[in-house]
């Protein structure tokens, strides 16, 4: 089923005329719990991998060795979701919740060391068939996988993420790898995606506020204010009081390729390639939810009806706090070192 945005509350360049300048797309990936082929772009779903190509893994020196499980953490998602589906009696029984303690049980890996070459997980793949604003990779790649190491324990922190990202021409692949190597354990659940079918869908986008001109930015401010000092300012501004820009007229949740970032975490700094010092574009971003309490005007039309909980989280993926991780990209040359922030 495809998933259609709704229309936006107001037209937002009949309110501000000069964005019209800044408009662009960006391609809302709509990540669905299914079945996906390695021949179509899949958060969580198999890998085109050619069976003569090692698998990405973490060489940085991290704990590796103790964790949970991946086939038990899929197995207690089955498991709480059948309890729950029941119309009689729904939720799980004592005999149940036994089993899901068991499952939500750490583990040791006896001899691991910090060393070891741990597989990556697959996190998705994309093909530029699919995905409008899915820029050709080097030559003329029409795929793109993405890996991320199942540990935050990265960088001078120790508490950063690592990404692998792998352009490839998928007519080139010959024996496709049908059981990638997987880690023992990870550090934790929200490390491992469920598989999901994409409904990509194209929308317009426009910038971050905070990183438009100042004419353009001052004008949404004063226009936010309003809405803010009461319905009777909201009725003059021409919108609904909870209405803004930020969270309704801008930039979507979700997953998405393309676009402008969101720096609502942050104040926004330069992404410039670590190579060429080009200033960099947004090419993935990665959300825990497809929306939110602030956001919810972006929920497909095709979900008003479904639960929440069931909807809004369907990838199970969820980056740092429950927020959303934008991958930047050089634009001169796609091979350069990616760059990320977390939002």
């Amino acid at each position: 089923m495809s998933r259609t945005t709704p229309a936006r509350p107001v037209d937002v360049e009949a309110l501000f005329p000069e964005l019209a300048t800044f408009r662009g797309t960006t391609t809302r990936l709509h990540p669905r719990p299914g079945r996906p082929a390695p021949s179509a772009s899949s958060v969580g779903g198999p890998m085109l991998w050619p069976t003569d190509e090692p698998w990405p893994v973490c060489a940085e020196a991290h704990g590796r060795g103790r964790g949970r499980r991946p086939a038990d953490i899929r197995r207690q998602r089955q498991l709480l979701a059948s309890t729950w589906a029941r119309e009689q009696t729904p939720g799980p029984t004592d005999e149940e919740r036994e089993l899901l303690g068991e499952l939500d049980r750490e583990h040791r890996i006896p001899g691991a060391s910090e060393t070891d070459p741990l597989p990556m997980i697959g996190l998705a793949q994309l093909y530029r068939r699919d995905v409008p604003d899915l820029p050709t990779g080097p030559g003329d790649s029409d795929l793109l996988h993405v890996f991320w190491c199942p540990f935050d324990a990265h960088g001078p922190g120790r508490y950063d993420l690592e990404l692998h990202l792998r352009w490839r021409r998928s007519w080139e692949v010959g024996d496709v790898l049908t059981a990638p190597p997987q880690p023992l354990v990870v550090g934790s659940d929200r490390f491992v995606p469920e598989p999901c079918v994409l409904h990509p869908e194209q929308v317009v986008t426009y910038p971050f506020a905070g990183l438009l001109p100042e004419g353009p930015c001052a004008r949404i401010d004063a226009w936010e204010d309003a809405l803010e000092e009461g319905a009777e300012h909201a009725a003059d501004a021409g919108a609904p009081e909870s209405l803004g820009y930020q969270y309704d007229l801008s930039i979507p949740p979700g997953w998405r390729v393309g676009g402008f970032p969101s720096w609502h975490a942050t104040d926004p700094y330069p992404m410039d390639c670590p190579t060429c010092t080009t200033p960099m574009r947004l090419l993935l971003t990665i959300d825990s939810s497809e929306w939110d309490g602030g956001s919810g005007s972006w929920r497909p039309l095709e979900d008003r009806n479904q639960p929440t909980h069931r909807s809004a989280t369907p990838t199970a993926v969820t980056v740092g706090r429950c927020g959303e991780l934008n991958v930047f990209a050089c634009p001169n040359d796609p091979e350069h070192p990616h760059r990320w922030s977390l939002q």
